[in-house]
């Protein structure tokens, strides 16, 4: 089982990158799980961006939030591709809407670390570092900078391998 954190910006090519890394696995089946939910048609054209790059080797689940549990359903002939944290901290954030609390946040990811620690399979997982910018106005945007951030680092700590990808070249950041 390994653990493999691909950062990147907007359209970095943190994805592409990550669907080849897949790609060149030698496990038998391989997953993705998609997190993003169709909000606009503008949105529906990103989904179907990813899925045209994509053959039938891969079995799809869109899991805008239970990955935790669906990774510890994989085993070590698996290997799975999570499109992408940020998402699904957003879904998280706003599950709860304004009601959502630091404390339940903090539950979800320290449920994913754990689901990560413990999943058979390897695993991918593309995140956006949204931490580069300035910091937004309004609570709600930075409370999820604040958590991606913090999630980010959280999944740092445990991935064998961290990759940042910028203007589609992958820079290797840890492993």
């Amino acid at each position: 089982m390994t653990i493999h954190l691909v950062l990147g910006g907007a359209r970095s090519g943190k994805s592409s990158f990550a669907e080849s890394e897949v790609l060149a696995s030698d496990k038998q089946y391989r997953h993705y799980i998609a997190t993003a939910t169709i909000t606009d048609d503008e949105m529906q054209r990103r989904i179907d961006h990813h899925q045209v790059r994509r053959d039938n080797d891969w079995t799809l689940h869109e899991t805008p939030l239970e990955i935790a549990t669906l990774l510890r359903s994989l085993s070590v002939n698996d290997v799975v591709l999570v499109d992408c944290l940020t998402l699904w901290m957003s879904n998280v954030i706003f599950e709860r809407g304004e009601t959502a609390s630091e404390a339940e946040i903090n539950q979800r990811v320290t449920k994913l670390i754990e689901a990560l620690q413990s999943c058979s399979a390897d695993v991918l997982l593309v995140s956006n570092e949204v931490g580069l910018g300035v910091v937004p106005m309004g609570e709600v945007s930075r409370l999820f900078v604040d958590h991606a951030g913090w999630m980010n680092q959280a999944v740092a700590k445990i991935a064998d391998k961290v990759t940042f990808v910028a203007a589609g070249l992958p820079i290797v950041m840890k492993g």
